[in-house]
């Protein structure tokens, strides 16, 4: 059985610590709506970087090597695999004409939703591999079908409002084309309608629900420990909405950096697979995802032709 580190204690501070830096978040500092610019962002990035760095730290200084290289890779493979997500996002605000300053609220509320359902995702698959443990093959064959998918992909990228759980949304919900400042719902004509920023939220809820599918079983690749797991990935996703206002007007530039995220799904995957015969130390698993997700941004950087029309 799998070491679990995460004692009541521990879960209780962490998730008080979460808490307070949402309504940090929201309530203070990003109390009036307002275009989130890029020195702000890259500021954001970086404290969201270290805030992780720090934890990470203390997972060594409490738990040891072992524990603080999974938190590292799961984070590195979550952070990662969130770069779709910014894909998404700038197609999202693109389509839906979203007005700059009140993007930084859809993705907060946006990110909030993703927790809960990451935090559920993790505590599903993590008793799901302790009563099944052959559910690691699953797992490993999901990810390398998605892994080889997403090599043999031509990069456009598939329009989210056209899934069905969306248009099941539309014919459900009542809605106006219209934007009512920052509100997601208006009342007209004595009834109540969602603006076209509740339509980008659930949009935004129902992507994650697919990315979740790979990132959650990917990071159980390098840990089966459930506080590393969602705490690795509760971290990542933290710093998602910095991370899209830095990289939105030049993510079409990283041409290569999907088929590095698609190398790194195939190489967890093996992971996966291979797992009853041969244990990839962690450290060897942390190098060879950096070196895949470094090689391919610097490939994409020294890439000079002009990005591909979608």
């Amino acid at each position: 059985m799998t070491e679990h580190i995460g004692s009541p204690i521990l879960w209780t501070v962490f998730g008080l610590i979460i808490a307070f830096l949402l309504a940090l978040d929201l309530g203070v500092l990003h109390r009036k709506s307002h275009e989130i610019g890029l020195k702000e962002a890259v500021g954001w990035s970086v404290f969201w970087v270290a805030l992780s760095l720090l934890f990470n730290a203390g997972i060594w200084a409490m738990f040891g090597p072992q524990k603080a290289a999974e938190f590292l890779a799961g984070y590195l493979i979550e952070k990662a695999l969130s770069v779709d997500n910014v894909f998404v996002f700038v197609l999202l605000f693109s389509s839906f004409a979203v007005p700059a300053k009140y993007q930084h609220r859809v993705l907060f509320w946006g990110v909030f939703g993703v927790l809960l359902m990451r935090a559920a995702f993790v505590f599903a698959g993590a008793a799901a591999l302790e009563a099944f443990h052959w559910l690691i093959y699953v797992f490993g064959a999901l990810l390398l079908v998605t892994g080889v998918k997403l090599l043999l992909a031509k990069g456009h990228t598939e329009d989210p409002a056209r899934n069905p759980m969306f248009r099941l949304f539309k014919r459900m919900v009542p809605s106006t084309p219209e934007y009512h400042g920052e509100r997601f719902w208006v009342r007209e004509g004595g009834r109540w309608l969602a603006t076209p920023l509740l339509s980008v939220l659930v949009l935004i809820e129902i992507t994650d629900l697919i990315f979740a599918v790979d990132s959650i079983p990917a990071i159980f690749a390098v840990t089966r420990d459930p506080f590393i797991v969602l705490t690795s990935n509760i971290f990542a996703v933290l710093g998602l909405r910095a991370l899209y206002f830095c990289l939105a007007g030049f993510v079409d530039k990283l041409r290569h950096l999907k088929t590095g995220l698609a190398l790194v799904l195939i190489f967890v995957a093996a992971k996966m697979l291979l797992s009853e015969f041969y244990k990839v130390p962690i450290g060897l698993s942390l190098g060879v995802i950096a070196v895949l997700l470094i090689g391919s941004v610097v490939a994409s950087l020294l890439d000079k032709r002009p990005p591909a029309a979608a």
